[in-house]
């Protein structure tokens, strides 16, 4: 046989253990959250730093607080400050049966579909995320850069209320089958939304308040997913990569 005769094409190496596995850590890879935990850690520092820490934030959000709130938005009647409405879970003192109650669906959900690793990464982006929560509330002051008038000069942030819809939903999509993880993705996303639009129309939080607490959720959303082993993990092509991002956005808005 000459060298013309032994084709480049017609030479090709059977894949071996090591091609695999490459092929696994490139999966695993692109699964990851576009968002990752330090970069949600920076953003939540930043947030932080520029609506607290300078009088131009302060006045920013100072000037949204006024007026008669969410009494003309139709969720105003979720909200719980109308006389003999019922609460949107988890606005005023549903905040932590609400936590409760999803904590154990969420763990039913992994004993049930028996992904134990999934359900111990949801309940510590849960556990991760309230009491980031609850640290931060502790440990960050707030100045009174502006002479704010003395409702206005309270620390706020993060938001309470958001941050148990944020870690609930982010929980339940690590639990969720992958046939039901977008319609779960979908409706959180939803719930996250009218919850961080609620806190924000009735004067309960400011909107850093939100920001600061979504991005928590996501950082551990990130880590949680950072740390499950491979075999573990959901599938990279089931996986909602940019819902971080998602959640994001939408509290946000």
């Amino acid at each position: 046989m000459t060298q013309q005769d032994a084709s480049p094409g017609l030479a090709r190496p059977a894949p071996g253990p090591g091609s695999e596995a490459a092929a696994g850590t490139g999966s695993v890879r692109a699964g990851r959250p576009r968002l990752p935990a330090p970069l949600c850690l920076l953003a939540f520092a930043a947030v932080y730093l520029l609506a607290v820490w300078t009088p131009f934030g302060q006045r920013a959000e100072n000037a949204l607080i006024g007026g008669n709130g969410a009494r003309p938005a139709w969720m105003y009647d979720w909200s719980g400050a109308a006389y003999g409405s019922s609460a949107l879970p988890p606005m005023e003192n549903t905040a932590l049966p609400t936590l409760i109650v999803g904590t154990v669906l969420v763990t039913a959900v992994a004993l049930a579909r028996r992904r134990w690793w999934q359900g111990c990464a949801a309940v510590g982006v849960v556990i991760a995320t309230v009491g980031a929560k609850e640290l931060a509330r502790a440990v960050l002051p707030r100045p009174d850069l502006v002479d704010a008038r003395v409702s206005l000069v309270e620390a706020s942030f993060p938001s309470g209320h958001v941050a148990v819809p944020a870690g609930l939903v982010l929980a339940a999509v690590l639990v969720a089958s992958p046939r039901l993880r977008p319609y779960v993705a979908g409706a959180g996303m939803l719930w996250l939304a009218v919850t961080a639009g609620t806190v924000l129309a009735t004067y309960h939080h400011r909107p850093s308040d939100v920001l600061g607490s979504t991005l928590l959720a996501c950082a551990g959303y990130g880590l949680a997913v950072r740390l499950l082993p491979s075999a573990h993990a959901p599938a990279a092509a089931h996986r909602p990569r940019a819902l971080p991002a998602v959640a994001l956005s939408l509290s946000a808005v």
